[in-house]
């Protein structure tokens, strides 16, 4: 499919990634080391969100880093948007479970017909790693979250939200968050960075896993969003995406993913902004959305193609602020391809043009 033919009809979809760094409700406690939001903070913090989730204004929004799915649905409504499916499994708040333990979830909040919902916290079979100091790896620190969605022209897609390890040193502390090793000894130190690639590396092996199931010899798009907290061309993001490989197998694209960025056909209005995150004044994306071939404009199993690309990214030279959000978000339009109107049946004894 051309991106610019006319003949074929185009339903669109907009899709958002969004890190929330943090949210959880007034006065809850969530890491040790860091006070509860005091309510004048969390309203602060929910007023933002809702603002740039109506600037967004995406079909889909997948996100992390929520601790409770209350705060969340309290952002959503600041937007004034109407979303009538939002979840965040793992940090519900009702009167068994008081949101996220230990770790934020991901979630997501649509417009689209919700047909499936599932949450990853083991490791496929077989798969575990051992890490240095930590015993053996098995489960998603941060269960993606798989999404099985229905567009009203019928289209059907699934949408992957995902949250991997992040590269901060992994050091070795007891129950109670007590440190068990020198933090100060630069090998130690080295040996803790080693443990946070070791699981984020298995966490993207198990992702890719997930992602042949999803797409082998299938015709359902796929997109995959979220904070993989490494780049594009990182081992980790290539592991899960094996684009490298469809230039050498071309039946390698029936499970590959392209990073949505590339992919973008209004090439204009690409400019040097595309980062969602700055560590130490390096601007770099953490932040990505990633399709399947489905998406490739000009692809043999083409359904649609992305049409732009957009970043979401000035707060992130406003200051630090936990109100605010230390990632940018990430935002793509896509098209797909609406069923081709049929001619109606002649009525009998009508003549037809040209008859």
């Amino acid at each position: 499919m051309r991106q610019t033919d006319p003949s074929q009809p185009l339903a669109t979809l907009m899709v958002a990634t969004c890190n929330l760094l943090n949210l959880a409700s007034a006065g809850r406690s969530f890491y040790p080391n860091q006070d509860p939001y005091h309510p004048a903070e969390f309203e602060r913090k929910i007023d933002w969100l809702g603002e740039r989730f109506r600037a967004l204004n995406a079909d889909i929004l997948a996100v992390q880093e929520v601790w409770d799915e209350a705060a969340f649905k309290g952002a959503l409504s600041r937007s004034g948007l109407h979303y009538g499916f939002a979840a965040v499994p793992g940090a519900e708040n009702n009167a068994t479970q008081n949101g996220a333990q230990g770790t934020p979830r991901v979630g997501l909040a649509t417009r689209l017909q919700v047909e499936a919902l599932q949450s990853f916290a083991e490791f496929p079979a077989g798969l575990h790693v051992e890490v240095p100091g930590l015993g053996v790896h098995r489960r998603f620190e941060r269960p993606p979250l798989l999404a099985t969605l229905r567009m009203k022209h019928g289209q059907q897609v699934n949408v992957l939200t995902a949250h991997l390890k992040s590269k901060r040193p992994k050091f070795l502390q007891d129950a109670l968050g007590n440190p068990l090793e020198d933090r100060d000894d630069r090998k130690i130190a080295a040996q803790a960075s080693l443990r946070s690639l070791i699981m984020r590396g298995v966490e993207a092996t198990a992702l890719r896993c997930i992602v042949v199931d999803l797409l082998q010899h299938t015709a359902t798009p796929l997109v995959v969003m979220g904070d993989f907290n490494d780049t594009p061309h990182s081992v980790t993001t290539q592991l899960i995406c094996a684009t490298t490989e469809v230039a050498y197998d071309r039946s390698a694209r029936d499970v590959a993913l392209f990073n949505a960025d590339d992919l973008q056909g209004e090439a204009a209005l690409k400019k040097d902004v595309a980062y969602s995150h700055i560590h130490q004044g390096t601007p770099d994306v953490l932040d990505q959305i990633l399709v399947s071939e489905e998406f490739l404009p000009h692809g043999r199993n083409s359904v649609g193609d992305v049409r732009r690309v957009d970043y979401f990214n000035d707060h992130l030279h406003e200051g630090r602020d936990r109100t605010r959000s230390d990632h940018g978000f990430v935002r793509a339009l896509l098209r797909l391809k609406m069923p081709t109107p049929q001619p109606s049946a002649a009525a009998p004894g009508t003549a037809t043009p040209g008859s």
